[in-house]
């Protein structure tokens, strides 16, 4: 499970504008990470122009799934992860960021601003953070331990038997 993309855009009447994003490359080679970087870019400002406003939505493209939420207020968010991410992790991911991005930059800054303009230090980390999802989300880590905790019960359910 991977995250390689997070982004904040701005979903405008005439184009898509990039706000702020955050991308973990680390994984492919040396050469190739600014032509990912610039896909997953591409990719991103794209989803967001063809999803309407108040939706969600997975779309598949190529080895990644990209998850969008586009709010009603014009500003979305696109997560772009390996296929075994588990989606309900992202949308929580988006909603979080997108309403933290909202609250500490001006909607006045939306329309006109940049990656370089707009001041969102706390993307990066989220991306990091959400890496593992059993750690950043809480749902995730009860079901982790209710499976690990099935498996034990289970066994000790077949020894019993085996020794009767």
């Amino acid at each position: 499970m991977k995250l390689y993309s997070l982004s904040v855009l701005y979903k405008g009447e005439a184009k898509v504008v990039l706000l702020k994003a955050a991308y973990d490359v680390s994984s492919f080679s040396f050469f190739q990470r600014s032509s990912v970087q610039e896909f997953m870019t591409f990719t991103s400002q794209l989803i967001v122009e063809r999803s309407s406003k108040g939706t969600r939505a997975s779309v598949k493209e190529q080895d990644y799934l990209c998850h969008v939420y586009v709010r009603n207020d014009s500003l979305a968010g696109v997560v772009i992860a390996d296929n075994e991410y588990p989606s309900r992790v992202a949308f929580t991911l988006l909603e979080k960021v997108l309403d933290e991005f909202s609250k500490q930059v001006d909607r006045i800054d939306w329309p006109v601003g940049s990656p370089a303009t707009i001041h969102y230090p706390a993307l990066d980390g989220h991306l990091s953070r959400y890496q593992n999802p059993r750690e950043a989300d809480p749902m995730t880590k009860v079901q982790a331990e209710l499976d690990e905790t099935k498996i034990i019960l289970a066994r000790k359910q077949n020894s019993c038997c085996a020794i009767m």
